[in-house]
């Protein structure tokens, strides 16, 4: 008689924990990071009254009889879901999707969170605000990040400055236009070019007029031209010096035509197209005139003189570079490896006298490379980019899907100055829960694999927030259930009471 007591009461006490846990998980329904918990129930031991027996000979076999001694709780298991994202607006909200947290860390403790709102205290430190615990990934140094390093706490001072750094090298890429109009046809001051003689030097007062085989015709007062040649194109790269003061040199670049070219590493002739590339379109060098001759990388230098607003004038030169492009449209490396030196000097003009000394020193070598160009027909999509830069203060900061928080200066450049990292365990609902929506690893969770979110394959949307992953009509459902299997319980020991008065009202 007394079983079915306690049996009522292992289920209330059950349902009651079930209850407590529904409870917990509804008022975090909106508790940003949190996951919900569930209980399963399972059976206690049985009382055994007579064991199972096998079949001997016309008798057949017979299955215990026992009694259960009513249930327990099982398990309170964590489910790590995900929960919705809801987009905020804030640049340093970050929401995570997947089988990762983010590291936080207090003193010698590290804690593991998925409540992404942290934001920026006032010294810099990238925080959850409502606990100070530092958010820890990988600093950057000058852009660059290693992420095989020991994680630290993350830290971007506002107002922070950038040094200004001088250009060292300048890559050209994209293409040149294989089928540019070519000179077919010009004249100056009434005399029109010819094969023997070829060139034509344009001045104010005295133009030269050009036809191009596509049929235009074009006038102009500066530059040399060549017969059979193209019109330069033009362009221009901006370099810094050691104070961060910007130059913007003009790049020229004038099709010369075919040749039959030969090189040291092959004696076999090749059909290539001839680029000249040279900072002064009056400073070409005359094409090569033997045909089964490689044709020389350099030639003459060209050199330009620009005024700074400061009286001063700075000299450029660089020696007329020419690039060859086979039928394939491709660089041809017997050519030279594409790479020239662009030579800045300090000089000055009038009576301004020698460069202040408050005025960068420009005995600043450039490599220009332009061995990554090619030539298709199509357009010139050709463009320089420079290294180097001004000095600036950071403006603001941009945090990408793969937690790189990059600050946007004021010179125009976008450095990475550091990566959110991120942990994940072989088991994440074997976590402890500590409060304040933190975890720590426990003796099931596993170790913590701490890397970057691409490369455990999770997700950070910046600017959002991840919600709890209460399902409330689920937790409602449950809530009518467990509050059924209580009463039902409760039936148990009002009956078995009575059955137990009964019996005591026997001897009356």
């Amino acid at each position: 008689m007394m079983r079915s007591l306690f049996s009522g009461v292992s289920g209330l006490k059950n349902h009651q924990t079930r209850m407590d846990v529904i409870g917990n998980n509804i008022s975090n329904v909106n508790t940003t990071g949190f996951k919900s918990s569930r209980v399963t129930f399972v059976d206690t031991l049985s009382q055994t009254l007579t064991g199972a027996s096998s079949p001997k000979g016309t008798l057949g076999g017979t299955n215990p009889k026992q009694i259960g001694l009513g249930s327990g709780v099982g398990s309170i298991d964590l489910m790590f879901t995900d929960g919705s994202v809801q987009s905020t607006g804030k640049n340093t909200d970050l929401c995570l999707s997947g089988n990762g947290l983010f590291v936080v860390r207090q003193g010698n403790e590290t804690y593991y969170t998925r409540d992404g709102a942290f934001e920026f205290d006032a010294d810099g430190n990238y925080v959850l605000p409502g606990s100070g615990m530092y958010m820890q990934g990988w600093m950057g140094t000058d852009g660059n990040i290693d992420t095989t390093a020991a994680i630290g706490n993350i830290v971007v001072q506002a107002g922070k400055s950038m040094a200004a750094q001088a250009t060292q090298q300048v890559t050209y890429s994209n293409n040149l236009k294989a089928d540019v109009p070519m000179i077919v046809s010009m004249s100056q001051g009434g005399i029109s070019a010819t094969t023997a003689n070829p060139t034509f030097t344009a001045s104010a007062t005295s133009p030269v007029t050009m036809k191009l085989s596509d049929g235009s015709t074009f006038t102009e007062t500066t530059g040399k031209y060549y017969l059979g040649s193209s019109r330069p194109v033009v362009t221009s790269v901006n370099v810094y010096d050691s104070l961060g003061g910007t130059h913007e040199i003009p790049v020229y670049f004038m099709k010369e035509g075919t040749i039959t070219s030969t090189t040291a590493s092959s004696s076999t002739a090749k059909s290539v197209d001839i680029w000249q590339v040279s900072l002064d379109s009056s400073t070409w060098s005359p094409l090569s005139t033997a045909a089964t001759t490689s044709v020389p990388k350099t030639g003459v230098s060209s050199k330009m003189t620009y005024l700074n607003g400061d009286g001063t004038s700075t000299n450029v030169s660089m020696n007329v570079t020419k690039l060859q492009f086979t039928n394939s449209g491709a660089y041809d490396a017997d050519s030279g490896d594409g790479r020239v030196i662009m030579t800045f000097t300090s000089g000055s003009i009038g009576t301004t006298g020698t460069v202040p000394a408050t005025t960068a020193t420009l005995n600043q070598p450039v490599t220009i490379d332009f061995s990554s160009l090619t030539q298709f027909v199509g357009n010139n999509t050709i463009v320089g980019k420079e290294d180097g830069n001004a000095a600036g203060t950071l403006k603001s900061i941009q945090i990408d899907s793969s937690g790189t928080i990059t600050g946007v200066y004021t010179n125009g450049v976008r450095q990475a100055e550091a990566q959110v990292a991120v942990a994940q365990f072989t088991n994440a609902s074997g976590l402890t829960k500590t409060g304040n929506s933190l975890y720590q690893a426990s003796n099931n969770s596993g170790v913590a694999n701490i890397k970057t979110a691409s490369d455990l394959g999770v997700t950070i949307t910046p600017s959002a927030l991840e919600m709890s992953n209460v399902d409330v009509a689920n937790e409602f459902s449950d809530m009518i259930i467990t509050q059924r299997g209580f009463q039902s319980n409760s039936k148990i020991v009002t009956v078995s009471d009575e059955m137990l008065e009964t019996v005591i009202n026997m001897k009356r």
